[in-house]
């Protein structure tokens, strides 16, 4: 019988994109942790957490770690859950109704990102810590939205204190101002400062930003209403050891735990922008 050659079939090939990369880099990272790598990628920010506070002499239970969860899906933040991980932030309101939906009333929900007034409704309903408050019309619509529900909402004043001209927040200078109007609304609660600190390859060059938002923080305690007053919320995935060292009581990390995202562009929280983000 005659034998017949088969050809081998040429497939189409195409080029490697960010997003493979991205892919391929957790997927090392699941070889080598297990399942996603997220419990041993909590250790070892508790760890780092752990060691910042004590060289600054501070108590590492004095900081909560939140856990941003802007484009990770609900089984990946159960895992965190399952590891110890309590409180979680989101970016976007669209995208977290869905997940509070799913997760239930075990996280503790933060909204890390830009706010706009005609969320501030959602917001208030969903959400135990608001980091972004940046003027008094979003006061007011916060504190109307808390009024309906007969709460009364904790939050944090943005401020922009590197002055960067793509974001958001007050200037440091128009802080105790703001916080003073935002004490003046019934049902809301502010207690305490948030900022995002420029992107640096060094995390030392933003250093002099945490330290100055503590100290316009402890500016503002000595004012009326000041013992209440004590929340730092500053430091993400690539500062937030040098945030721990100048005080930071909340640090927000998205990569550090959850691993990179196939999502295109990096962004971080507090870019200007609808509920915009950037990499945490």
């Amino acid at each position: 019988m005659r034998r017949v050659r088969r050809r081998s079939l040429r497939l189409p090939t195409r080029r490697r994109t960010r997003s493979d990369a991205a892919r391929d880099c957790r997927r090392a990272g699941e070889y080598r942790f297990g399942v996603s790598g997220i419990e041993e990628r909590l250790q070892r920010v508790r760890a780092r957490i752990a060691a910042a506070a004590a060289r600054a002499g501070r108590d590492p239970t004095a900081v909560t770690l939140v856990g941003v969860t802007k484009g990770v899906d609900v089984p990946r933040i159960q895992e965190a859950m399952a590891a110890g991980l309590r409180d979680l932030g989101e970016n976007r309101i669209q995208e977290a109704l869905p997940k509070l939906a799913a997760l239930g009333p075990g996280p503790r929900w933060h909204f890390v990102g830009h706010l706009q007034r005609n969320k501030a409704r959602r917001a208030a309903e969903a959400f135990v810590l608001i980091h972004s408050v940046d003027s008094v019309p979003l006061a007011d619509a916060l504190d109307r939205a808390a009024a309906r529900m007969g709460r009364r909402l904790r939050v944090l004043i943005e401020v922009n204190v590197a002055a960067e001209p793509t974001k958001v927040g007050v200037p440091p200078e128009e802080a105790a101002a703001l916080v003073a109007a935002v004490r003046a609304r019934a049902h809301l609660e502010p207690v305490g400062l948030m900022t995002v600190a420029p992107v640096a390859a060094d995390p030392e060059h933003v250093r002099p930003v945490f330290r100055a938002l503590r100290a316009l923080r402890d500016r503002i305690r000595e004012g009326p209403g000041g013992p209440a007053f004590v929340e730092l919320s500053m430091g993400m995935s690539d500062d937030f050891e040098v945030a721990v060292e100048e005080g930071a009581t909340l640090v927000r990390l998205g990569r550090a735990i959850f691993g990179p995202r196939d999502e295109g562009p990096r962004e971080r929280p507090g870019v200007q922008g609808e509920e915009g983000a950037q990499e945490v």
